[in-house]
């Protein structure tokens, strides 16, 4: 006989956190295919960008500048590691490392910024340029949004 369940609410329509997580693996994957020929994805290519524009940073400074936990920043790290594209050095304090981009990494994101450019604007062209502009506007307003999703996961936030 089969059990008999209650009718689940409907939320179709309303999560938005499964709307943004749907939005962000379409549009990862779009990225990450137009950097395929560089051998980055694009989360990668994040990075990169992050480490030559403000780098050397702490694992912590560069999880937090990347709205990530350290674990996932550390295993996004390991092949820009292996690829030389990047290196830990000491900090300040000893027992802190920093994370810096290498000549090699800088090379490999001027590589993939024209691929990376284009991606971005035939998004853009297909999105709307106005609608773009307002989504990363809202996007970062999320990002301020006062939750803070590490803080209690892990003992310690990113910005540590």
């Amino acid at each position: 006989m089969p059990i008999r369940q209650e009718p689940l609410e409907d939320i179709d329509g309303l999560c938005n956190c499964l709307a943004a997580r749907k939005a962000s693996r379409y549009l990862t994957a779009v990225y990450d295919q137009a950097l395929s020929p560089v051998n980055l994805r694009a989360t990668q290519f994040s990075i990169l960008y992050k480490l030559a524009k403000d780098g050397p940073l702490t694992i912590g400074e560069l999880a937090a500048a990347m709205a990530m936990d350290r674990t996932t920043l550390s295993s996004n790290l390991k092949p820009l590691d292996r690829e030389g594209l990047l290196e830990r050095v000491p900090g300040q304090d000893r027992r802190v490392k920093n994370v810096m981009i290498t000549d090699a990494g800088v090379s490999r994101y001027r590589e993939a910024f024209p691929l990376w450019q284009a991606v971005q604007q035939e998004f853009e062209g297909h999105y709307g340029e106005k609608r773009a502009v307002t989504l990363r506007n809202s996007l970062r307003n999320v990002l301020q949004s006062g939750f803070s999703p590490w803080a209690e996961n892990e003992g310690a936030t990113p910005n540590d």
